[in-house]
């Protein structure tokens, strides 16, 4: 055996090696974390239990924490917080079935903050679902809670399920937002749609993340040719699992009925020109300041292209704690003019201070 035939030999073992190395560790690392996932689950249970049949109060909880970092010492995990929030998992998640197939899927921490921050049931569902599917860090998970991703999923006004095939339509639907959150441009909302445009690409990677899944970034103001004229788009994809291009459009304003004509016009112009015969049809994604629901259904009823209109937001809204702690312009005008006065009565008063010196 030639020297050249036994390092492709050894190239192609140790690859085989490595591939089971990682797949071991990899469902080592599922199959201890399942365990660690239905051993809390077991000791919020046996609280839940308890506390129901010994009507033990809350303070077991504190007692139970002492004794357990004392005998396991080497295990994190046992704090007062941690327990209590074994016992919420518990009590929302009865059915060890659930527990075992999908929960178990997550790290603690990513369960932590679903049973802790999200209260509707079916939300969390919904992020429980997401956060699996897509593999999200914990970061991930907070964001998209954070921003309301569950409200604005697949609440864009489109012609989806009358332009593409249901499982297309489907998917493609749940890709789509409304409104989109820009607020990491740290822009005010009278920008133009060119700063826009460069904001999105500069942070390129933040856009992605709000657009979701699947996108694959192509380019910016991308050109194409049509009878000698050369046109622009604004920014153009490729979705991995819709397996088609999408073109997205942005506008600086609120919704015009002549917007879905144009980017029809691009989608087709792609189609013919880009569009591969193993690829799917092109998508295009409208982004306005604003809409409205019947103007935006009229605009693409006849429409032969598949089209999606979201609105987005450059500022997201306060929050009510922050607003109502924030002072209203009565206060503010009130605690200027008291400055100014006081400000006022400290010069009068250095004055005659400066004057009594001088007699």
């Amino acid at each position: 055996m030639s020297d050249l035939n036994l390092t492709q030999d050894y190239q192609s073992f140790i690859k085989g090696i490595k591939d089971r190395i990682l797949s071991s560790r990899y469902k080592a690392a599922r199959a201890v974390n399942q365990e660690l996932i239905l051993l809390y689950h077991h000791i919020g249970t046996q609280i839940l239990e308890k506390q129901k049949s010994q009507g033990w109060g809350a303070k077991v909880i504190d007692h139970l924490s002492k004794d357990l970092k004392s005998q396991f010492p080497e295990m994190k995990g046992f704090s007062s917080r941690n327990l209590k929030y074994m016992r919420q998992f518990a009590e929302l998640y009865p059915d060890s079935e659930f527990v075992q197939q999908v929960a178990a899927q997550l790290p603690w921490f990513h369960i932590a903050v679903l049973i802790t921050r999200v209260k509707d049931d079916i939300e969390r569902q919904f992020y429980f679902k997401k956060a699996i599917e897509n593999g999200w860090s914990r970061n991930i998970l907070e964001m998209h809670i954070d921003t309301k991703l569950y409200l604005r999923q697949g609440s864009a006004t489109t012609n989806f399920k009358d332009r593409l095939p249901t499982s297309q339509s489907d998917l493609a639907n749940e890709t789509i937002k409304n409104p989109y959150s820009f607020d990491f441009l740290n822009l005010g909302a009278d920008a133009h749609e060119r700063e826009i445009e460069n904001g999105l690409e500069k942070h390129i990677e933040k856009f992605l993340l709000e657009l979701g899944e699947g996108f694959a970034y192509l380019g910016r103001q991308y050109s194409i040719i049509v009878d000698d004229e050369e046109y622009f788009l604004d920014m153009l994809f490729y979705h991995i699992r819709l397996r088609c291009f999408v073109v997205i459009e942005l506008k600086a304003r609120k919704f015009r009925p002549s917007d879905t004509g144009q980017l029809n016009f691009y989608l087709t112009a792609i189609d013919e020109q880009l569009k591969h015969k193993s690829d799917n049809q092109t998508i295009g994604i409208l982004l306005c300041q604003s809409k409205k629901g019947v103007s935006v259904e009229y605009a693409l009823r006849n429409l032969n292209s598949p089209i999606g209109v979201s609105e987005y937001r450059l500022t997201g809204e306060l929050p009510e704690n922050i607003k109502t702690a924030l002072p209203s312009i009565e206060q503010i005008e009130f605690e200027l003019s008291k400055h100014t006065e006081e400000s006022k009565n400290s010069q009068s008063q250095e004055t005659d201070q400066q004057k009594n010196k001088g007699k």
